[in-house]
């Protein structure tokens, strides 16, 4: 039996670590055996995946695309012996967890040590990025996304979901006035997102039916949390979760305008995963997690598992 399998570790830990060396580490191997291990992968390929040189390794458009299969291959394998062991094995191992900046601050890490001393097994891997990952590419087991999903092979257990606010600092509203119809706001500063959503544009009821409005500003921002900041220091007006400005309200550093407008604009929370059977005991115990701490603000969460689509993987 040959020894693909190891090779295609190796050659997916020497891109992940930049090194022949770091993975080495990883895989606790020599570098040299590690270098021959993709050595012959490239042979029986008859391509070359990776550039070498003294300072870093460096991906072909061969490598690129075999690196993407790759880890779906590992990927698939992994819920395949996973499937078989989820019911009595105890969880363990890394698990790679993506959400928006926010929400991990603010929901998800202040709850996180008690998970971590409930499965002392488990090594739970953070990224905080408000744009969208690509599961596989990232090599993620759980994203949390808001909003609508789209169509995919993405599995989506819905967490609960958020309801927005606009909201502006009190010094703001003194300078500038309070706006008291959403076409108001074209008068005002808007503080805005500097990458596309799920929906573009502000969402207002007005009479009796939902609109977007589009809005301007002279800051965009690639979180939530630094629209917030700029919001209370009075830069502008904001249209963010509850989640994230409700601590600012009730202490009245952020004073909410608008309300009759949006009363009832939520957005769905989900946890996206991979797989198309059981998941692995550590991802069922992270998402049994998630709903059992009730992380998102309003709505109860959903206690069964579907299969939904693709929220911009």
């Amino acid at each position: 039996m040959d020894n693909r399998t190891g090779e295609i570790e190796a050659f997916l830990r020497s891109v992940d670590a930049g090194s022949f060396a770091a993975a080495a580490q990883q895989l606790r191997q020599t570098p040299s055996a590690v270098s021959r291990s993709v050595g012959r992968l490239e042979a029986r390929l008859g391509v070359r995946l990776l550039q070498r040189s003294t300072r870093a390794l460096t991906l072909t458009p061969e490598g690129e695309a075999y690196q993407r299969r790759a880890q779906a291959i590992l990927h698939d394998l992994d819920e395949l012996e996973a499937s078989f062991t989820a019911d009595r094995a105890e969880p363990r191992g890394r698990l790679r967890l993506n959400m928006s900046a926010p929400f991990g601050l603010h929901r998800v890490l202040p709850v996180l040590p008690e998970f971590l001393e409930r499965y002392p097994k488990v090594t739970v891997d953070v990224s905080l990025n408000d744009a969208l990952v690509n599961l596989v590419d990232e090599r993620t087991d759980i994203a949390i996304r808001h909003g609508p999903l789209r169509d995919s092979s993405l599995r989506a257990r819905k967490l609960g979901s958020s309801r927005w606010i606009v909201a502006a600092a009190p010094c703001y509203l003194e300078r500038r006035g309070t706006p008291n119809k959403p076409d108001d706001l074209d008068a005002h500063n808007c503080l805005n997102f500097n990458f596309r959503r799920s929906i573009e544009g502000w969402s207002f009821r007005v009479a009796g039916a939902l609109q977007q409005r589009s809005v301007s500003g002279n800051f965009l921002g690639s979180s939530g949390e630094a629209l917030r900041v700029m919001a209370v220091s009075g830069a502008g007006i904001v249209r963010l979760a509850h989640f994230l400005v409700g601590a600012d309200i009730a202490a009245g550093r952020l004073v909410p305008i608008l309300g009759s407008c949006h009363d009832g604009d939520t957005e769905d929370i989900h946890a996206l995963y991979l797989g198309q059977g059981r998941p692995s005991a550590r991802v069922r115990a992270m998402l049994d997690f998630l709903v059992e701490c009730k992380t998102p603000s309003v709505c109860p969460p959903s206690a069964s598992i579907t299969d939904h689509g693709r929220q911009g993987q």
